[in-house]
């Protein structure tokens, strides 16, 4: 094929499988590729080294296929230099847009490497000014598609743009958990996991950094929201993203003592128990928001209310199944993206609980270096927020109200 460029890779690619990915993407693309040398390690804790050729019918299928082997940690040999382009229109990419990943990623102007200010993936580089010191770098930063102006310059196409991959745990080392792996198993020793999350949450917060929790209704539905309020008041929880319904069926639990109508002390529905959820939000609407509601009293125990007493940020981003909702609910998803990203800087790790939707969500808008747990009763959650691109997920398929009872032992 006339167009070709060599592409390294560096890592665990054996074990992982990443270079057998490699390949078949390039071929899955319409492209060829050639192994022009591949160094294997030979222990588990030694790295692997591949340089592949790969060849394609025209430039640009080249360059997209370059952009794909990206998201597995893969770089041209000979980058060259970034292609800039002025976005055309406010909310519209130039049309061979480099699309992102989630890896550290770095962009070359002029034979200077610069690093793009947070890695996030589907979104679009943006070359700025340089900062406000003197002699400042040059900023580059991910925006998403709607958030692109006009004139903006963008990088456009795979040249002169570096990803790098996180560290990885060698696979056969039982005393470290490793955070670059998808597997999900209910038959993993449980313990020992919820002690190694317990063991990188003291971590995390011991190094200053921030623990970002992402829950689902079944949290109060399980009967854990008392271990989660133990959490939050030891100083586990800094951040909280969740839905309308983990608000609203923790604050009707707090109001009523049931769960979508379901006594949670004796677990059987009570009569007219399938209106308290939306008198719940009733009464906090009426309060004007979930911070005034427990200013005034009317909101005394939960989830939200411990949150709220911590002085801890939470953001709450609605569907369009959504009953009342509450009016701390971004009913705007744009928004809600968007006060979600305002909350990243500092995370050192997320944890996420029985929500495929707000996981998914949250799992696109990480960066791949910050370790991420997805707890779920149902296998098919962890499957496919690695299938989404959050390689770095570690699983555990077990019930919620169990798992944060352990988690709060363990911690508090």
């Amino acid at each position: 094929m006339p167009h070709a460029t060599t592409v390294t890779l560096t890592g665990h690619l054996m074990d992982t499988g990443i270079l057998a990915r490699v390949l078949d993407d390039v071929l899955e693309y319409g492209g060829d590729y050639l192994i022009e040398h591949l160094d294997v390690g030979r222990q588990h804790a030694d790295e692997s080294r591949a340089l592949v050729r790969i060849s394609a019918p025209d430039a640009e299928l080249l360059e997209r296929i370059v952009m794909r082997l990206q998201t597995h940690g893969a770089n041209a040999v000979d980058p060259g230099t970034a292609t800039l382009r002025p976005a055309p229109t406010d909310g519209v990419f130039p049309e061979d847009f480099y699309s992102t990943t989630n890896l550290r990623t770095y962009v070359r102007l002029d034979r200077e490497w610069l690093p793009v200010d947070r890695a996030e993936m589907d979104c679009g580089l943006v070359v700025g000014e340089r900062d406000g010191r003197e002699g400042g770098r040059i900023l580059v930063r991910t925006v998403p598609v709607s958030d692109v102006r006009a004139g903006e310059q963008v990088v456009c196409g795979a040249h002169g743009v570096r990803v790098e991959m996180p560290p990885t745990v060698a696979r056969g080392d039982e005393e470290e958990f490793s955070f670059m792996s998808s597997a999900a198993s209910s038959e993993k020793p449980q313990v020992v996991l919820v002690r190694q999350i317990a063991e990188r949450m003291r971590e995390v917060r011991a190094a200053g950094q921030k623990v970002l929790w992402v829950g689902g209704p079944a949290i109060v539905h399980t009967g854990a929201a008392p271990a989660m309020v133990r959490l939050v008041e030891a100083g586990y929880v800094d951040i909280l993203f969740a839905g309308n319904a983990l608000a609203t069926h923790d604050i009707e639990s707090a109001l009523y003592g049931t769960s979508l109508g379901v006594d949670l002390a004796k677990g059987a529905g009570v009569p007219h128990g399938h209106e308290h959820h939306i008198r719940a939000i009733n009464t906090i609407r009426r309060a004007g928001s979930i911070a005034a509601a427990v200013d005034s009293g009317v909101l005394t125990g939960g989830v939200m209310h411990a949150m709220v007493r911590a002085g801890k940020p939470f953001v709450l981003v609605g569907s369009v199944r959504d009953d009342g909702p509450l009016p701390d609910v971004h009913t705007d998803v744009l928004e809600g993206q968007r006060a979600m990203r305002a909350h990243l800087p500092d995370v050192g790790f997320a944890i996420m609980l029985a929500t495929m939707l707000h996981a998914i969500a949250t799992g696109n808008i990480l960066p791949a270096a910050v370790p991420l747990v997805c707890v779920d009763i149902n296998p098919a959650t962890v499957t496919k927020l690695a299938d989404r691109g959050s390689a770095q997920a570690t699983g555990i398929v077990t019930d919620i109200g169990l798992f944060l009872e352990q988690l709060a032992r363990e911690l508090t």
